[in-house]
Protein backbone atom coordinates (compact mmCIF):
# COMPACT_ATOMS: atom_id res chain seq x y z
CA UNK A 1 0.00 0.00 0.00
CA UNK A 2 1.34 3.40 -1.01
CA UNK A 3 0.67 6.81 0.51
CA UNK A 4 -0.59 9.15 -2.21
CA UNK A 5 -1.18 12.92 -2.01
CA UNK A 6 -3.41 14.47 -4.70
CA UNK A 7 -3.97 18.22 -4.76
CA UNK A 8 -7.13 19.45 -6.41
CA UNK A 9 -8.49 16.01 -5.54
CA UNK A 10 -12.10 17.00 -5.00
CA UNK A 11 -13.27 17.18 -8.60
CA UNK A 12 -12.43 16.37 -12.22
CA UNK A 13 -9.02 14.95 -13.04
CA UNK A 14 -7.85 15.13 -9.43
CA UNK A 15 -10.82 13.14 -8.19
CA UNK A 16 -10.44 10.56 -10.97
CA UNK A 17 -6.76 10.19 -10.04
CA UNK A 18 -7.51 9.82 -6.34
CA UNK A 19 -10.18 7.21 -7.08
CA UNK A 20 -7.81 5.26 -9.33
CA UNK A 21 -5.17 4.97 -6.61
CA UNK A 22 -7.78 4.16 -3.96
CA UNK A 23 -9.03 1.30 -6.14
CA UNK A 24 -5.53 -0.18 -5.85
CA UNK A 25 -5.85 -0.13 -2.08
CA UNK A 26 -3.55 2.86 -1.63
CA UNK A 27 -4.00 5.42 1.13
CA UNK A 28 -5.01 8.64 -0.65
CA UNK A 29 -4.88 12.12 0.88
CA UNK A 30 -6.78 14.70 -1.16
CA UNK A 31 -6.18 18.43 -0.77
CA UNK A 32 -8.37 21.37 -1.76
CA UNK A 33 -9.89 24.62 -0.54
CA UNK A 34 -13.55 23.53 -0.28
CA UNK A 35 -14.43 21.30 2.64
CA UNK A 36 -17.81 20.16 1.33
CA UNK A 37 -16.43 19.20 -2.07
CA UNK A 38 -13.57 17.23 -0.52
CA UNK A 39 -15.83 15.41 1.91
CA UNK A 40 -18.16 14.40 -0.91
CA UNK A 41 -15.19 13.11 -2.91
CA UNK A 42 -13.86 11.14 0.05
CA UNK A 43 -17.26 9.53 0.65
CA UNK A 44 -16.72 7.45 -2.50
CA UNK A 45 -14.05 5.45 -0.64
CA UNK A 46 -14.05 6.58 3.00
CA UNK A 47 -11.67 3.83 4.11
CA UNK A 48 -9.04 4.92 1.57
CA UNK A 49 -9.52 8.64 0.81
CA UNK A 50 -8.99 11.32 3.47
CA UNK A 51 -9.72 15.01 2.82
CA UNK A 52 -7.50 17.90 3.92
CA UNK A 53 -8.58 21.52 3.52
CA UNK A 54 -5.80 23.92 2.55
CA UNK A 55 -5.10 26.85 0.26
CA UNK A 56 -1.80 26.00 -1.41
CA UNK A 57 -1.19 29.64 -2.35
CA UNK A 58 -0.74 30.35 1.37
CA UNK A 59 2.64 29.37 2.79
CA UNK A 60 1.22 28.86 6.28
CA UNK A 61 -1.34 26.36 4.96
CA UNK A 62 1.39 24.53 3.03
CA UNK A 63 3.61 24.31 6.12
CA UNK A 64 0.72 23.04 8.23
CA UNK A 65 -0.15 20.42 5.65
CA UNK A 66 3.45 19.26 5.28
CA UNK A 67 3.73 18.90 9.05
CA UNK A 68 0.62 16.73 9.09
CA UNK A 69 1.82 14.53 6.22
CA UNK A 70 5.34 14.16 7.65
CA UNK A 71 4.26 11.41 10.04
CA UNK A 72 4.84 8.78 7.34
CA UNK A 73 6.68 8.73 3.99
CA UNK A 74 4.85 9.98 0.91
CA UNK A 75 5.16 7.62 -2.05
CA UNK A 76 3.30 9.67 -4.67
CA UNK A 77 2.60 13.40 -5.04
CA UNK A 78 0.20 14.53 -7.77
CA UNK A 79 0.07 18.30 -8.25
CA UNK A 80 -3.35 18.77 -9.87
CA UNK A 81 -4.56 21.96 -8.19
CA UNK A 82 -4.96 25.02 -10.40
CA UNK A 83 -7.23 26.66 -12.90
CA UNK A 84 -8.15 29.89 -14.61
CA UNK A 85 -8.02 33.19 -12.77
CA UNK A 86 -10.13 35.87 -14.42
CA UNK A 87 -8.88 39.41 -14.77
CA UNK A 88 -10.81 41.88 -12.65
CA UNK A 89 -11.34 45.57 -13.15
CA UNK A 90 -11.35 47.56 -16.34
CA UNK A 91 -8.34 46.11 -18.10
CA UNK A 92 -5.73 48.39 -16.57
CA UNK A 93 -2.09 47.30 -16.41
CA UNK A 94 -2.32 46.76 -12.65
CA UNK A 95 -5.25 44.39 -13.16
CA UNK A 96 -3.37 42.37 -15.77
CA UNK A 97 -0.29 42.11 -13.55
CA UNK A 98 -2.43 40.98 -10.62
CA UNK A 99 -4.10 38.33 -12.78
CA UNK A 100 -0.70 36.95 -13.82
CA UNK A 101 0.52 36.81 -10.25
CA UNK A 102 -2.60 35.06 -8.99
CA UNK A 103 -2.53 32.61 -11.91
CA UNK A 104 1.11 31.77 -11.28
CA UNK A 105 0.37 31.27 -7.59
CA UNK A 106 -2.58 28.96 -8.31
CA UNK A 107 -0.92 26.81 -10.98
CA UNK A 108 2.85 26.96 -10.49
CA UNK A 109 3.82 28.29 -7.07
CA UNK A 110 1.28 26.03 -5.34
CA UNK A 111 2.91 22.93 -6.86
CA UNK A 112 6.41 24.17 -6.09
CA UNK A 113 5.57 25.07 -2.50
CA UNK A 114 3.99 21.76 -1.54
CA UNK A 115 6.66 19.72 -3.34
CA UNK A 116 9.44 21.58 -1.55
CA UNK A 117 7.65 21.31 1.79
CA UNK A 118 7.13 17.57 1.36
CA UNK A 119 10.58 16.89 -0.11
CA UNK A 120 12.07 15.53 3.15
CA UNK A 121 9.04 13.23 3.52
CA UNK A 122 9.20 11.69 0.03
CA UNK A 123 10.06 8.02 0.10
CA UNK A 124 13.64 7.19 -0.79
CA UNK A 125 14.30 5.51 -3.06
CA UNK A 126 11.52 5.68 -5.60
CA UNK A 127 8.93 8.39 -4.84
CA UNK A 128 6.90 9.69 -7.79
CA UNK A 129 5.91 13.29 -8.56
CA UNK A 130 3.44 14.10 -11.35
CA UNK A 131 2.24 17.62 -12.13
CA UNK A 132 -0.75 18.40 -14.32
CA UNK A 133 -0.13 21.00 -17.01
CA UNK A 134 -2.18 21.74 -20.15
CA UNK A 135 -2.09 21.71 -23.92
CA UNK A 136 -2.21 25.49 -23.52
CA UNK A 137 1.38 25.39 -22.24
CA UNK A 138 2.50 23.72 -25.47
CA UNK A 139 0.68 25.73 -28.10
CA UNK A 140 -0.08 28.98 -26.30
CA UNK A 141 -3.19 31.07 -26.56
CA UNK A 142 -4.11 30.97 -22.90
CA UNK A 143 -2.41 34.09 -21.62
CA UNK A 144 -1.42 33.87 -17.96
CA UNK A 145 -2.71 30.30 -17.73
CA UNK A 146 -0.47 29.13 -20.59
CA UNK A 147 2.52 30.85 -19.01
CA UNK A 148 1.89 29.32 -15.60
CA UNK A 149 1.44 25.81 -16.95
CA UNK A 150 4.54 26.14 -19.15
CA UNK A 151 6.43 27.09 -16.02
CA UNK A 152 5.54 23.70 -14.57
CA UNK A 153 7.53 22.05 -17.37
CA UNK A 154 10.84 23.74 -16.65
CA UNK A 155 10.38 23.50 -12.90
CA UNK A 156 9.58 19.78 -13.08
CA UNK A 157 12.71 19.11 -15.10
CA UNK A 158 14.73 20.69 -12.32
CA UNK A 159 12.94 18.53 -9.74
CA UNK A 160 13.73 15.45 -11.85
CA UNK A 161 17.44 16.32 -11.71
CA UNK A 162 17.26 16.93 -7.98
CA UNK A 163 15.47 13.66 -7.30
CA UNK A 164 17.44 11.47 -9.68
CA UNK A 165 20.09 10.27 -7.20
CA UNK A 166 17.28 9.01 -4.93
CA UNK A 167 15.38 7.48 -7.87
CA UNK A 168 12.61 10.04 -7.35
CA UNK A 169 10.98 10.67 -10.70
CA UNK A 170 9.20 13.87 -11.71
CA UNK A 171 7.05 14.16 -14.80
CA UNK A 172 4.33 16.37 -16.27
CA UNK A 173 1.05 15.34 -17.89
CA UNK A 174 -0.32 17.89 -20.37
CA UNK A 175 -4.02 17.18 -21.07
CA UNK A 176 -5.95 18.49 -24.03
CA UNK A 177 -9.70 19.13 -23.91
CA UNK A 178 -11.07 17.07 -21.03
CA UNK A 179 -14.79 17.41 -20.35
CA UNK A 180 -16.62 16.65 -17.10
CA UNK A 181 -14.41 19.05 -15.14
CA UNK A 182 -15.11 22.30 -13.31
CA UNK A 183 -12.72 24.06 -15.66
CA UNK A 184 -15.74 24.67 -17.90
CA UNK A 185 -18.24 25.48 -15.16
CA UNK A 186 -21.08 23.40 -13.78
CA UNK A 187 -21.85 21.83 -17.17
CA UNK A 188 -18.34 20.37 -17.32
CA UNK A 189 -18.31 20.93 -21.07
CA UNK A 190 -16.81 23.68 -23.19
CA UNK A 191 -19.00 25.91 -25.30
CA UNK A 192 -16.52 25.05 -28.05
CA UNK A 193 -17.05 21.32 -27.56
CA UNK A 194 -17.57 20.36 -31.20
CA UNK A 195 -14.63 22.46 -32.40
CA UNK A 196 -12.29 21.08 -29.74
CA UNK A 197 -13.32 17.49 -30.46
CA UNK A 198 -12.78 18.22 -34.15
CA UNK A 199 -9.15 19.09 -33.42
CA UNK A 200 -8.46 15.59 -32.12
CA UNK A 201 -7.45 12.64 -34.27
CA UNK A 202 -9.61 10.17 -32.37
CA UNK A 203 -12.83 12.17 -32.55
CA UNK A 204 -13.76 12.52 -28.89
CA UNK A 205 -13.17 14.67 -25.85
CA UNK A 206 -10.95 13.43 -23.09
CA UNK A 207 -12.32 12.04 -19.84
CA UNK A 208 -10.84 12.60 -16.38
CA UNK A 209 -10.14 8.85 -16.30
CA UNK A 210 -7.85 9.22 -19.33
CA UNK A 211 -5.61 11.54 -17.36
CA UNK A 212 -5.85 9.43 -14.20
CA UNK A 213 -4.68 6.38 -16.14
CA UNK A 214 -1.61 8.19 -17.42
CA UNK A 215 -0.75 9.51 -13.96
CA UNK A 216 -1.20 6.04 -12.50
CA UNK A 217 1.19 4.58 -15.08
CA UNK A 218 3.86 7.22 -14.40
CA UNK A 219 3.71 6.29 -10.72
CA UNK A 220 4.10 2.56 -11.41
CA UNK A 221 7.22 0.40 -11.41
CA UNK A 222 6.89 0.15 -15.20
CA UNK A 223 7.66 3.88 -15.43
CA UNK A 224 10.67 3.92 -13.12
CA UNK A 225 12.96 4.97 -16.01
CA UNK A 226 10.74 7.84 -17.15
CA UNK A 227 11.59 11.18 -15.58
CA UNK A 228 11.84 14.81 -16.61
CA UNK A 229 9.26 14.29 -19.36
CA UNK A 230 6.12 16.08 -20.54
CA UNK A 231 3.53 13.50 -21.58
CA UNK A 232 0.86 14.85 -23.94
CA UNK A 233 -2.60 13.32 -23.47
CA UNK A 234 -4.82 15.14 -25.94
CA UNK A 235 -6.29 12.72 -28.48
CA UNK A 236 -3.88 14.01 -31.10
CA UNK A 237 -5.01 17.64 -30.93
CA UNK A 238 -1.36 18.67 -30.54
CA UNK A 239 1.40 16.46 -31.92
CA UNK A 240 4.75 16.29 -30.18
Amino acid sequence: MRRVVVTGGGTGMGLATATRFAADGDEVLIVGRRKEVLEKAASAAPEKITPFVADLTRSDDVARLAGTFAEDPVDVLVNCAGGLVKQSGGGELADAVEQYRRTLDANLVSAMALTEALWPSLRRPGARIVSISSIAAQRGGGGAYSAAKAGLHGWSMGIARKGGPDQITANVVAPGYVQDTEFFGEAGRSGRHDALVGETLVGRAGRPEDIAGTVHFLCSDDASWITGQVISVNGGAYLS
